[in-house]
């Protein structure tokens, strides 16, 4: 990969992470104390700063499928979306918990929008789904560790 190819990569990844953070601060109330609200109309964020889906499928389908696409397939074009479906990377859970905490190459360090719960149920799902039958769970105190 080419060093200009890399700083397109990074820069649209830093758009990418702003675009997030700007919808959550458009479409958050602001309350009166700091505790966690129910979630904005759609149920993308609790806050401006943490996602509020439940479940690892939820919050693949609103995060992740929009670079991922909704199939795990990936995408190339504007930048490289790396395919999730069928992916032996996903072998040791310990690769994808650490991308999604600290994010790699283009792609943004999300744990720190997500509880340790969602970061562990959304690298379970996609280790579980398009193809990919990895069944050791990575669990909220795996998370917890890299934090």
């Amino acid at each position: 990969m080419t060093r200009i190819t890399t700083m397109i990569l990074a820069a649209s990844a830093t758009l990418a992470c702003a675009t997030i953070a700007a919808s959550a601060g458009a479409q958050s109330t602001p309350r009166a104390t700091s505790a966690p609200v129910a979630g904005d109309a759609d149920g993308a964020f609790v806050t401006a700063s943490r996602f509020s889906q439940p479940t690892g499928e939820q919050l693949y389908a609103s995060v992740c499928a929009g670079c991922h696409m909704p199939d795990g397939r990936g995408a190339e074009g504007a930048g490289f979306y790396p395919a999730l479906a069928r992916n032996q990377k996903l072998a040791s859970g310990g690769y994808p918990l650490y991308v999604v905490m600290k994010g790699m190459n283009g792609m943004p360090p999300l744990g720190e929008m997500m509880t340790d719960r969602q970061v562990a149920d959304v690298v379970n799902y996609v280790r579980s789904h398009f193809g990919n039958r990895y069944r050791d769970a990575v669990t909220p105190a795996d998370a917890q560790a890299l934090r």
